[in-house]
């Protein structure tokens, strides 16, 4: 566990060394988006409810590293002016509230650029600031479903198949915020002038599936599962059972990664013609008795350090030791725990792992505002608008 007065400023290595990022804690996307910010070096302190967030918080909680955790009361006028005060030195606000919360609270939009013109104010939502389910609640399934995203996932043509809360909550949510802030932080620096980012879930997961989209427009794709190019509509880019009951991915699209494919299999002389959609379900299981007759690791052998476009499906307690993986530190551990590294990579600025997930909420209450030159904060703890963790 961190100790007390291991915080301090300018901890970070990365690109964003230097910006400072206020985060009103919440949960799944606009965590994640602070995590990337604080991986690529900016100082986020993150403002938690006494008693922290459902679903979240603890040592183990990845989304929570490289920032420390102060807890205020939100509800406490004195709590909000601390909010406020953290505003007026910041770069950037992000908060995941329904529309309207942070407003009510006092420190919406209106009330931080009155404090800190230059703000950049990002907003996570799943629905967005406006439109006539904008105060509805939801969830990641819920904002993919009625992008047209969902239905088209999965290999089952029964019903779609959802990938937990990738697509959604942190590939159309998280990924589109720190883009925002990004491009706006840029912006700033020319005009003077902060603006408030509103990243919706369901803009972010149309923009991220446009290339379904012009599929669909040119007359590409059939509106069924496991009836399309990447899919599993074609024998060549699906997934097949192993002997030991474990499964390969298989991506041979190309002729000449194909060629490869069907060699290393051995059934090269055998296989039907891949451009005969009447033979296409004859191709399909030929592939899937030849790789059934060795186990996962045996083909992984096979096909290591080809053009075939084929690797093994690993659990996420294999994947670290993948000598690809390994090779390229994708995970490490930092202070106990098996992680992704910070991404992407940089040649000059790299980043580096810093705090590691605050083991409760208000871990570093009193060190993390002293370090932002907050200089009230024993009145804060002993009134209750903040809240100093054991």
């Amino acid at each position: 566990m961190i100790g007390r007065m291991d915080y301090q400023l300018g901890q970070g290595t990365g690109p964003l060394k230097g910006v400072k990022v206020v985060e009103i804690a919440g949960i799944g996307p606009s965590p994640h988006a602070c995590m990337i910010l604080a991986d690529l070096g900016a100082d986020v302190i993150r403002v938690e409810r006494p008693g922290g967030q459902l679903l979240t918080g603890g040592s183990h909680d990845l989304l929570n590293r490289g920032r420390p955790s102060v807890a205020l009361d939100l509800k406490n006028p004195d709590a909000v002016e601390t909010v406020l005060q953290l505003v007026e030195q910041a770069d950037v606000l992000v908060e995941g509230m329904r529309p309207g919360v942070a407003e009510r609270l006092g420190f919406g939009p209106d009330a931080c650029h009155g404090r800190n013109p230059r703000l950049v104010y990002g907003r996570m939502t799943g629905w967005g600031q406006d439109g006539p389910w904008s105060q509805m609640a939801g969830h990641d399934m819920n904002y993919i479903a009625i992008t047209g995203t969902l239905f088209g996932l999965g290999q089952v043509p029964e019903k779609p198949q959802f990938p937990a809360n990738l697509v959604g909550d942190f590939g159309g949510g998280s990924t589109y915020l720190v883009i925002g802030i990004l491009a706006a932080l840029l912006e700033a620096k020319s005009s003077g002038q902060g603006q408030v980012i509103d990243a919706a879930i369901v803009d972010g997961t149309a923009n991220l599936n446009a290339m379904t989209s012009a599929f669909l427009a040119g007359g590409g794709m059939k509106e069924q599962r496991a009836a399309n190019l990447l899919d599993g509509g074609v024998p060549y880019y699906d997934i097949y059972e192993t002997a030991d009951g474990e499964h390969m991915s298989v991506g041979s699209l190309e002729p000449q990664f194909y060629d490869q494919l069907v060699d290393l299999l051995g059934i090269k002389d055998t296989a039907p013609d891949r451009y005969d959609p009447a033979r296409a379900d004859e191709l399909r299981e030929l592939i899937a008795a030849r790789f059934k007759e060795r186990t996962r690791d045996e083909w992984s052998a096979v096909f290591d350090g080809t053009d075939a476009c084929v690797a093994p499906i690993l659990r996420m307690s294999e994947a670290p030791d993948h000598p690809h993986i390994k090779a390229r530190e994708v995970f490490v551990e930092h202070e106990g725990l098996v992680q992704p590294q910070p991404a992407p990579r940089f040649s000059r600025t790299a980043a580096t792992l810093s705090l590691p997930p605050a083991p409760g909420a208000g871990a570093h209450t009193r060190e993390a505002l002293t370090a932002w030159g907050i200089t009230t904060v024993d009145g804060l703890i002993a009134s209750g608008a903040a809240v100093q963790a054991e």
